[in-house]
């Protein structure tokens, strides 16, 4: 174990493009399903709907925000159209399977999306079983990261200490807040963070490519 690692008790992880590859592009089903929602929702085409999405997003952090927010959409019936995908682009990882099972202490996912769906990539990985909880966009209150509530509200519900955890993620914008409440970060740096973005090193305690190689060599 890293020196710097030895007071770690609590690992949370991110589920997209975290614990699987990037080049795996589940959201790009996930988009296809978000713009056929608000297709059949706004009787529109495939233009509008993704201009719909976009200012919905870029207005009130995401797409089902604004939905809720100026039509009152059922968050349970959105995420479950909008994640009805194939799961046949991930493939099982019994190496970071072993790699999450040795890490002492607890572990924990951290996701923007729903426990149905995260349950649905940890089985195709085959992680099912590996964590003690998930926690997700409804358990945030609809507020994601990187809302800073996102982060008070973890640490409230499963009584973590947010110096004594360590949270992994692939958009290095969602490791600030963490890093603000004493968090130490690991930036998966596997392609996927946003165009345009410029991550700071003061909030990124750690860096890799690949998420099992580098908890693999915490035991080398």
């Amino acid at each position: 174990m890293l020196p710097s690692l030895h007071h770690i008790d609590t690992w949370i992880f991110d589920l997209d493009n975290t614990l699987y590859p990037a080049s795996c592009d589940l959201f790009a089903l996930i988009d296809q399903r978000m713009n056929l929602y608000l297709r059949q929702m706004f009787n529109v085409d495939a233009e509008a709907a993704h201009k719909i999405q976009k200012q919905y997003f870029w207005e009130h952090g995401t797409t089902l925000s604004g939905l809720m927010s100026q039509h009152g959409t059922d968050p349970h019936h959105f995420l479950d159209f909008v994640h009805d995908i194939e799961m046949d682009r991930v493939s099982e990882n019994p190496a970071l399977r072993t790699a999450i099972s040795n890490l002492p202490g607890r572990k924990i996912i951290f996701t923007n999306g729903d426990v149905p769906y995260a349950e649905r990539v940890l089985g195709a990985l085959g992680l099912g079983g590996c964590f003690e909880a998930l926690h997700d966009i409804h358990a945030m209150d609809y507020q994601p990261k990187p809302d800073p509530s996102a982060y008070e509200g973890l640490c409230k519900a499963w009584g973590l200490t947010a110096t004594t955890s360590l949270f992994a993620e692939d958009m290095a914008r969602n490791l600030k807040p963490a890093k603000d409440i004493g968090m130490t970060t690991l930036w998966v740096n596997n392609g996927s963070e946003q165009a345009g973005a410029d991550p700071c090193p003061s909030f990124i305690d750690h860096e890799t490519h690949d998420i099992t190689a580098w908890l693999e060599a915490l035991y080398q």
